[in-house]
C-alpha cells in the first residue's frame, strides 16, 4: 500500500501547486500554459501507477503506465507501421478529401436554393448514421486496405464541415454585402473577398471537429476488416490475446497523433483568422 498512499499524497500536493499556479498572473505566459497541463497529466499518471501497484490490479484489467511505456518502447516498429497505415493513409487522406469536398459543396449549396432545401436535410440524416453500420458496407465496397478506411473518414467529416461552412457563408453582414454590390462586385468577387474570409472561423470549427472524427473513423473501420496492420486491427487482436498493455500503447499513440493534428489545425486557424476577436483575445 506504500505505492498507493504515496501516489495519493503526490497527487494532492501537485493538485495544490497547480491550483496555486493557475491563480497567479504568471499563468498567462506561454511557458506556464504548457507547464500547468503537463504537470496535471503527470499527476494523473503517478496516481494511476500508485493505484495499480498499491491495489495489485491485474494487468488484464488495467496495466500500469510503466508497463504500457515498456510495451510502447519495445514495439516501436509495429506502432510506426500501424501509425502509417491508419493515420497517414486512412485518416489523413480521408480528411483532406472529405473536408475539401465539403467546402466545395457548401459553395454550390450557397449558389442553389434547391440544394439548400434538398441536400442539407439529407446530410443531417446521413450524419446521424452510426459508423458501425456504414463501415462494414464501405469495407466491402472499397476493399480491406486503407482505401475503405479513407472512405469511412470522408463520410464522417463531410457533413460537420459542410454545415459549418454553409453557416459561415451566411455570417457576413447584409450591409457589407450591399456595399460590395454598390461597388459592382460579382458573386465570385464577393465570395473570395468578403464571404469566405468571414466564414473562416466557422470553417475551422468544422475542421477541428473533423480531426477527431477522422481518427475515430479510421480506427473503428479497421475493426471490420483490414490487412495485418493498423491501429484498429492491432487493438482488436490484442484484446483477443488479453494484451492490454499493447491496447493502451496504441491508444497512447492515437491520442498523441490526434492532439498533434488538432493543434496543427488550430495553429493554421490562428494564422488565417488573426483578425478575428477570438484570436486577439487569446493573444
Amino acid at each position: 500500500m506504500t505505492w498507493f498512499w504515496g501516489a495519493i499524497l503526490f497527487w494532492l500536493a501537485a493538485w495544490g501547486l497547480n491550483a496555486w499556479l493557475a491563480a497567479q498572473p504568471v499563468a498567462r505566459t506561454s511557458a506556464m500554459k504548457l507547464f500547468i497541463p503537463a504537470l496535471f497529466g503527470i499527476t494523473i499518471l503517478v496516481l494511476w501507477e500508485g493505484i495499480v501497484r498499491g491495489l495489485n490490479v491485474p494487468p488484464v484489467i488495467l496495466p500500469a503506465p510503466s508497463a504500457i511505456w515498456g510495451t510502447l518502447t519495445a514495439s516501436l516498429p509495429t506502432l510506426r507501421e500501424d501509425f502509417v497505415q491508419t493515420i497517414l493513409k486512412g485518416a489523413l487522406s480521408g480528411y483532406v478529401i472529405g473536408c475539401g469536398a465539403a467546402v466545395l459543396t457548401a459553395i454550390l449549396i450557397d449558389r442553389s436554393p434547391f440544394l439548400q432545401r434538398g441536400l442539407l436535410p439529407v446530410g443531417n440524416f446521413v450524419a446521424a448514421l452510426p459508423i458501425v453500420g456504414i463501415a462494414p458496407i464501405l469495407v466491402m465496397w472499397f476493399g480491406f486496405d486503407w482505401h475503405s478506411k479513407a472512405a469511412v473518414v470522408v463520410v464522417m467529416v463531410f457533413f460537420p464541415v459542410l454545415v459549418n461552412t454553409v453557416a459561415g457563408l451566411a455570417a457576413s453582414e447584409r450591409m457589407q454585402r450591399d456595399l460590395m454590390a454598390t461597388w459592382g462586385a460579382s458573386y465570385w468577387q464577393t465570395l473570395f473577398k468578403l464571404r469566405l474570409p468571414a466564414a473562416m472561423p466557422f470553417v475551422f470549427n468544422g475542421l477541428k471537429i473533423a480531426t477527431t472524427l477522422a481518427l475515430i473513423g479510421a480506427i473503428v473501420a479497421e475493426f471490420f476488416g483490414s490487412p495485418i496492420k493498423g491501429m484498429g486491427f492491432r487493438i482488436s487482436t490484442a484484446v483477443g490475446q488479453l494484451a492490454l498493455d499493447m491496447v493502451w500503447a496504441e491508444i497512447a499513440v492515437a491520442a498523441l497523433a490526434g492532439s498533434a493534428f488538432y493543434g496543427l489545425v488550430a495553429l493554421i486557424e490562428k494564422g488565417v483568422t488573426f483578425w478575428h476577436p477570438s484570436q486577439r483575445a487569446r493573444g
